[in-house]
C-alpha cells in the first residue's frame, strides 16, 4: 500500500473484479423485497445509494433462499427462480455504473427457517435439533433432500451470475451449511456425520455445483464461523481446520467471517449484529488472528462503526475488505466525506438496533433510509433559497429540521429554552449502555456549526418574540412534558424525567410504573437499582420494552436479569394514595381485574407526554395555514400549500409537539417536512 494514501482507498482485486476501496456492505435483510421476493425500486434505490456514495462493494439478498422450503414470513429475497433475473440485471447494471461492485449471499435456513408460514413446508435439517430462536423442529434430511438441495445452490448461483452480478457468497455459520459442519446440530452416523471430513461434505458438494454452474471465473465466498462459542461446538481452531478444507479444495475465493452464535435472539444481537451495548469492533482481533492462519482474502462484519477502526483493520492486516454495514444505513456517503476530507462530517451510527426490527432498514437518526425514493440521502439546494426559518425547540426533531433547512440554502434561527440541546434524549444515557446516543445530538450540533446556524438557549419565546423575527416559515418542535394528569392522586407521583434529570431526589423505597414500553421507565428502574433503593417494577404490557425493536427489547432483559430486577406484568396503574408517611400505588391487573396494592416511598410513573402546544396555539391565528400540516402531501414527498396570504408565516409542529411518539417519528417529521421547502 502507498504510504501517502489511506490505506481504506486502495483497491483491492479478486479474479477479474477491481473493488475501488476496501470497504463495503455485507448482505442483510433489509425487509425491501416486493411482488414475492424480488429486489424492486425501493430495494435497489437503497442499495444504488451507497453505490453513489462511494462504497467498493455492496452486497445483499441476506439469507436470499434457494429453496421453497428456506422461508421466513418477510424480508427474504427469492433466489428459487429464474423470475429474478430480470430484476438482477437492471440492480447490477445501476450499482455498476456508479463504481461499485454488487454481490449476493445465498442461503438455505435449513432448521432456522419457519414451518408455519410463507410456504408452510417443514425446515430441514441434518438431524432433529430445533433451534430455539426460530422455534422449528426440523425433519432429518435424506438423499433425495441432499440432491435438491444441492442442485438448488448451482441453479441459484446460475441466476446470480447470468443477472450480471460481480459474486456471490454462501452463508455457512448458523444455517444449513453450517449446521452440517458443527456437532451441535450434526448428529448423524452416515457420510454426512461425525468426522471433520464427513461433516464438510456437504459444504464441499454444494460449492462443487455451485462453480459448476457459475465456472471459475466467478467470485464465490463463503459468510463463515470461526467460533461457535458453544462448548459442545466448533472452536476457533476446529473452524481454522475446516477453513482449511474449503481453502485447499479451490472451490472458494475469500471468507466473510463472523463470531459467535445465531440462534437466539440475544447471541445474534451480541455476537452477530452487536449493538450499542457491545464494545466497538467486538472480534476484529479474533477475525485477524483467522487471516493470518489462511491464504485467502478476509472480510469481516461487526460494529465497525468509524473509519478509524477500519483504517487500522486495513493497515495492519487484520482484514482485507472492512465491512460498515449499518454505518451506511446511518450515513451511506461515508467514502464521498473520506475523500473530501469531511470525516468528521459522518453521521455515526450509535448502534440502537432501529435498523434491526420491523422498522428495518431504517436508521434511528438517518429516515431517508429505505425511503430513498421519496426521500434524498443527500439534501438537495432549494430552488428559492434564503427564506427566514425559526424553530421552537432544539431537541433532536428541532435539530434535523434546522440541518435540514441550512442545506436547502434557508437562513435558520433554532430558540431552546433550557441550557443545552437535546430534549429528552439527554435522559436517554442515564442507561449505561446507552451512553452513545449523545452522538446523535452531537453531530447534529456540529453539522449546525458547519452551516452556520444560530442556536440560542435559554430562550424561552413567546409570540411577540417569534413576530419580531419575521419569519417566512415557524416550526414548533417544543416537545413534551409528563403525562400524569389522567391519574388520579398524580400530585402524588413523580415523573421519570424529574428522577433522570436530579431535579427530584430518589427516595428509599420505590415503584417504576411503565405505561409505555419504551425506554424511559427501564431506565429509571436500572438507575434506581444502580443507586441501591428498594424497586418494584410494575409493567402494564406482557413483557418489558414492549414497543422497541428485537435488538433492544432483548437488551433490556438482560440488563433487567442481571441487576435482579423481576418486573410484575400486566398491571394498570389506577391510581396513588397517601398511606401514612408512605403512599399507596393501587393496580389493576389486566387479564383478570384482581385489584391489588404496592405500598413505597415514592411512586415513578412513566406514561409518555402531552405536548407542548401553548405557543403553538398561540402562533396559529397569525399563520398563513392555521397550523395544519397537510397529510397527503406529506406522505408523497411533496410541498406543503402557500395556504392564505393574510398570515404572516407559514405554521408546522413536529416531533413530540404533535403526539407522544419516538426518536424515529420525531427525524422523520423533520426530513419530510423540511426537505422540501
Amino acid at each position: 500500500m502507498s504510504k501517502n494514501k489511506d490505506p481504506l482507498l486502495e483497491p483491492l482485486q479478486l479474479k477479474s473484479i477491481v473493488f475501488r476501496n476496501r470497504i463495503m456492505s455485507t448482505s442483510h435483510a433489509c425487509g425491501l423485497e416486493q411482488d414475492g421476493g424480488m429486489p424492486a425500486e425501493v430495494y435497489q434505490r437503497y442499495h444504488v445509494e451507497k453505490a453513489r456514495g462511494g462504497i467498493g462493494l455492496t452486497m445483499f439478498g441476506g439469507s436470499a433462499y434457494v429453496a421453497e422450503d428456506s422461508t421466513w414470513a418477510s424480508s427474504q429475497l427469492n433466489m428459487s427462480s429464474d423470475r429474478i433475473i430480470p430484476s438482477l440485471e437492471l440492480f447490477s447494471s445501476r450499482v455498476h455504473a456508479e463504481g461499485a461492485a454488487i454481490m449476493i449471499q445465498l442461503t438455505h435456513l435449513g432448521r432456522r427457517g419457519e414451518p408455519l408460514s410463507m410456504n408452510w413446508l417443514p425446515t430441514v435439517a441434518p438431524s432433529v435439533v430445533r433451534e430455539s430462536g426460530h422455534r422449528s423442529f426440523p425433519k432429518e434430511m435424506d438423499q433425495h433432500d441432499i440432491a435438491r438441495i444441492v442442485t438448488a445452490f448451482g441453479e441459484s448461483a446460475r441466476r446470480a451470475k447470468q443477472g450480471g452480478l460481480d459474486g456471490l457468497e454462501t452463508m455457512v455459520g448458523g444455517h444449513l451449511i453450517g449446521q452440517f459442519l458443527s456437532p451441535v446440530t450434526n448428529h448423524r452416523t452416515d457420510e454426512y456425520g461425525g468426522s471433520v471430513e464427513n461433516r464438510c461434505r456437504f459444504g464441499m458438494m454444494v460449492h462443487e455445483e455451485i462453480r459448476r454452474q457459475v465456472g471459475n471465473d466467478f467470485i464465490v465466498g463463503m459468510r463463515f464461523p470461526i467460533d461457535e462459542t458453544l462448548k459442545e461446538g466448533l472452536d476457533f481452531d476446529q473452524c481454522v481446520e475446516i477453513a482449511h478444507r474449503f481453502e485447499e479444495s479451490g472451490l472458494i475465493d475469500y471468507f466473510n467471517v463472523n463470531y459467535g452464535r445465531i440462534d437466539t435472539e440475544l447471541t445474534l444481537i451480541t455476537d452477530c449484529m452487536p449493538g450499542m451495548a457491545s464494545p466497538n469492533a467486538p472480534w476484529l482481533e479474533k477475525a485477524g488472528a483467522f487471516k493470518r492462519e489462511v491464504k485467502l482474502p478476509v472480510f469481516h462484519a461487526a460494529r465497525i462503526v468509524d473509519l478509524s477502526t477500519a483504517r487500522y483493520a486495513i493497515r495492519e492486516g487484520l482484514l482485507d475488505m472492512v465491512a460498515m454495514t449499518r454505518a451506511h444505513i446511518a450515513d451511506p456517503q461515508i467514502v464521498n466525506k473520506l475523500e473530501r476530507g469531511e470525516e468528521d462530517r459522518i453521521r455515526p451510527c450509535v448502534g440502537m438496533m432501529h435498523c434491526m426490527g420491523d422498522s428495518r432498514p431504517t436508521c434511528i437518526h438517518n429516515p431517508a433510509a429505505g425511503r430513498e425514493t421519496n426521500w434524498p440521502q443527500v439534501i438537495q439546494h432549494s430552488d428559492t433559497p434564503g427564506s427566514k426559518m425559526v424553530i421552537v425547540g432544539a431537541g433532536p426533531a428541532g435539530l434535523e429540521a434546522a440541518r435540514v433547512l441550512a442545506s436547502r440554502g434557508h437562513e435558520v434561527k433554532v430558540f431552546e429554552a433550557s441550557d443545552a440541546p437535546g430534549g429528552q434524549l439527554r435522559l436517554a444515557s442515564r442507561a449505561g449502555w446507552r451512553k452513545d446516543v449523545d452522538s446523535i445530538i452531537a453531530w447534529r450540533m456540529s453539522e449546525l456549526d458547519h452551516l452556520g446556524v444560530e442556536v440560542n438557549l435559554n430562550q424561552y419565546v413567546e409570540l411577540d418574540d417569534v413576530i419580531a423575527e419575521q419569519p417566512s416559515t415557524v416550526i414548533c418542535a417544543t416537545g413534551g412534558i409528563p403525562d400524569l394528569e389522567w391519574l388520579p392522586g398524580h400530585d402524588l407521583g413523580t415523573s421519570v424525567w424529574d428522577i433522570l434529570s436530579g431535579i427530584t431526589a430518589l427516595k428509599d423505597d420505590v415503584v417504576v410504573y411503565d405505561g409505555t414500553g419504551r425506554h424511559p421507565a427501564l431506565t429509571a428502574a436500572e438507575f434506581c437499582k444502580d443507586a441501591g433503593k428498594q424497586l418494584s417494577l410494575v409493567l402494564l404490557d406482557d413483557r418489558p420494552a414492549a414497543e422497541l425493536e428485537y435488538g433492544e427489547r432483548v437488551t433490556w432483559k438482560r440488563e433487567l436479569a442481571r441487576k435482579g430486577i423481576a418486573p410484575l406484568l400486566e398491571r394498570r396503574l389506577t391510581g396513588i394514595e397517601k398511606d401514612g408517611d408512605r403512599l399507596l400505588a393501587r393496580f389493576t391487573h389486566e387479564l383478570t381485574d384482581v385489584r391489588f396494592a404496592l405500598s413505597a416511598d415514592q411512586v415513578i410513573v412513566e406514561h409518555g407526554t402531552v405536548p407542548c402546544e401553548e405557543l403553538f396555539q398561540a402562533l396559529r391565528p397569525h399563520s398563513r395555514n392555521d397550523g395544519v400540516t397537510e397529510i397527503k402531501q406529506l406522505l408523497a414527498g411533496g410541498k406543503q400549500p402557500h395556504g392564505n396570504d393574510s398570515g404572516r408565516f407559514a405554521l408546522y409542529r413536529i416531533g413530540d409537539a404533535v403526539a407522544s411518539r419516538n426518536l424515529a417519528a420525531a427525524m422523520f417529521d423533520a426530513l419530510r417536512l423540511c426537505s422540501v421547502m
